[in-house]
């Protein structure tokens, strides 16, 4: 298989690696995208090897809701230009009131639903955005949470670039240290970014992939091979604490992991507390953008 540029330059991006070393993991992997992540991972190469795909689609994640019930959405649009649009700005929040009280069961029927003030739906609004803003716009996804008895906080930072949510289920949702500490773990989730919420969720598909890599770099660090199993089970208990949302380190008070947060108030209270679900958007994760003029750049090393 021909190996392009933008190849080249898309594992780069995921990776970190010199471009190169991209170049022969891509060609060792006859083109495999996710092959040629997990050569580069086995020499140690990758920097980033846990990212989904390049964030490139501009927009915003807007929140609506807080206490008991709580939603997150995200519009997307061609340009950053758009998310500093007024008719934009308005419109995204108008969406996440809507999910907030309907809670429809998808985008498409969220599209279905009457969009406030306007005679029109959701998705004719969107149509009507679209010609009046003149840019193509999109209603990419939604997270809505009801806890209850409980309390859901939301969290944006960046002006709409990474969005949250973290449920807590209790009796005590409407206590303050409830609230505080939700809307703590719900900043905790935008800057730690974890993938699950227990062990339980990573897939095992997930896991194998780590243990092989965790191995073979093992074996070629000259580990000897009846403590490899030993090495590998360490460094699977630190990915752990990296991926899941209840092993990580508090970003407030990093010797602590939040599991150990939660129960702690739940002793101060006297009451169960269960961390019970979370969410994270991130603007445009995952989407591609249009190649941009780094393909040019390593457009020699692929000849």
């Amino acid at each position: 298989m021909s190996i392009t540029a933008s190849m080249v330059s898309e594992l780069r991006e995921k990776t970190g690696a010199g471009m190169m070393d991209c170049k022969k993991a891509l060609t060792e992997a006859a083109g495999n995208m996710e092959e040629a992540i997990d050569i580069l991972r086995k020499k140690g190469l990758s920097a980033a090897a846990k990212k989904s795909g390049r964030v490139a689609a501009e927009g915003l994640v807007v929140a609506a809701g807080e206490g008991e019930c709580a939603a997150l959405v995200e519009v997307n649009a061609e340009t950053d230009f758009v998310a500093k649009n007024e008719a934009f700005q308005k419109f995204t929040a108008a969406v996440a009131e809507v999910v907030l009280r309907e809670a429809p069961a998808d985008v498409e029927a969220l599209k279905a639903l009457a969009f406030p003030g306007t005679g029109r739906t959701v998705g004719e609004e969107l149509t009507h955005q679209i010609a009046t803003i003149g840019e193509n716009m999109n209603i990419r996804r939604f997270a809505r949470f009801a806890a209850k008895p409980g309390t859901v906080a939301a969290y944006i930072h960046g002006a709409g670039k990474i969005g949250t949510l973290v449920e807590l289920q209790t009796e005590k949702g409407a206590a303050e240290d409830v609230k505080a500490l939700a809307r703590q773990l719900a900043m905790h989730v935008a800057a730690a970014s974890p993938q699950y919420l227990v062990r339980a969720e990573v897939p095992a598909d997930v896991l194998e992939r780590e243990r092989d890599i965790m191995s073979v770099k093992a074996k070629e660090s000259g580990k000897p091979d009846n403590i490899i199993p030993k090495i590998v089970e360490g460094q699977l208990n630190k990915f752990y604490g990296e991926v899941c949302l209840t092993e990580q380190a508090y970003v407030i008070d990093p010797d602590q992991k939040v599991e150990q947060v939660v129960k702690n108030l739940a002793k101060t209270l006297g009451t169960e507390i269960k961390l019970t679900r979370f969410a994270r958007f991130q603007l445009g994760e995952g989407l591609e953008k249009k190649a941009d003029d780094f393909a040019a750049e390593v457009a020699a090393l692929t000849k």
